[in-house]
């Protein structure tokens, strides 16, 4: 599951691990409780805001991955939306739960981001620390779907792990994308293209130095401590 979040690392992750595995959509969700919004497209079209589903059999196993649009802005429509979304996965058969989002650490960019994560099953957390991945060592809250929809699986007996890619400020972290994606190759089974992923994480590091470097021969006494101050 990627949905729009914080350093829109689900929402990025998920739609390289959809392009790379050549998934088809086969179901669409659409519901009152997302922002009344139409997007208008390339062709002169327009769709409304919607969370779709994609499937992919890959060496025998079933891949189904959510993409969406938006989350419900409402607590109500947090709940109604992705408890749905987890009787309908649990109605397909599914027998594995993973969300992707960030982990806000800091106020500044990480270039080799740390992976963390929740899970409501033991084996789960065994598989995942042997990857790399990081538990007990965060604190804090979870938004939105990458937090309730584990809780919902749970309420259904489905094991299930929250990934969260260690991230800053920017909108859009591709580092932190890059990290659980690594960790997801080893769960699906297959290399995810990186190619896109990597072009603009170096564009955005790019893009940072060159900003940090133009503050400091302004003002050299200043230290830049990674651009706390930008937002």
């Amino acid at each position: 599951m990627g949905l729009p979040g914080i350093g829109n690392v689900g929402n990025l992750a998920a739609e390289h691990i959809r392009k790379s595995i050549k998934a088809e959509k086969f179901a669409t969700l659409y519901s009152p409780y997302f922002l009344h919004q139409v997007l208008m497209l390339k062709s002169g079209g327009f769709r409304v805001v919607s969370n779709r589903f994609y499937y992919k059999n890959i060496k025998g196993k079933d891949i189904l991955v959510l993409l969406g649009d938006t989350q419900s802005p409402s607590s109500e429509g947090q709940y109604e939306v992705n408890e749905l979304i987890v009787k309908f996965f649990k109605k397909l058969g599914g027998k594995r739960i993973y969300t992707i989002g960030g982990y806000n650490a800091s106020n500044k960019y990480t270039e080799s981001p740390k992976v963390f994560a929740v899970s409501n099953d033991k084996n789960m957390r065994k598989e995942l620390e042997k990857q790399g991945v990081i538990f007990g060592k965060i604190t804090g809250t979870i938004w939105g779907s990458a937090g309730l929809i584990p809780v919902f699986a749970q309420k259904y007996s489905i094991p299930s792990a929250c990934l969260m890619g260690e991230t800053g400020f920017l909108e859009i972290d591709a580092s932190a994308a890059r990290a659980v994606l690594r960790i997801m190759e080893g769960i699906i089974g297959t290399k995810i293209e990186l190619e896109n992923l990597d072009k603009l994480k170096k564009e955005t590091e790019r893009v940072i130095k060159e900003i940090e470097q133009s503050i400091d021969t302004h003002d050299p006494s200043k230290p830049s401590e990674g651009m706390p101050y930008i937002r």
